[in-house]
């Protein structure tokens, strides 16, 4: 039951996500891969869509769902937490893919 909850959580999110970028009239995202906001100062990061199936990039954003709601005004996927925490997590699911 939790991974079902994990990937409906997943899946309104990125949902969310991609309902942004679409309306974004100078979308620089590359198919296969959706914008993630981080941190205090909303730094952008582009992501393989393929992190949504990994345990610890859910756990993130069921953090950003309990912190931030599904339906929140930021536009876009934000993910409360470090920028260098994100960057290292990105890192390892980036070396777990090759």
């Amino acid at each position: 039951m939790g991974i079902r909850l994990l990937g409906v959580i997943s899946a309104r999110l990125f949902q969310r996500s991609l309902s942004w970028n679409r309306s974004s009239p100078t979308s620089d995202v590359p198919k296969g891969h959706f914008p993630v906001y981080v941190g205090e100062e909303n730094k952008r990061f582009v992501v393989p869509v393929s992190f949504l199936e990994h345990p610890s990039f859910q756990s993130l954003l069921q953090l950003a769902e309990e912190e931030l709601g599904v339906d929140h005004q930021a536009g876009g996927l934000r993910v409360p937490c470090r920028e260098d925490a994100f960057v290292a997590l990105t890192k390892r699911l980036s070396s777990c893919r090759s």
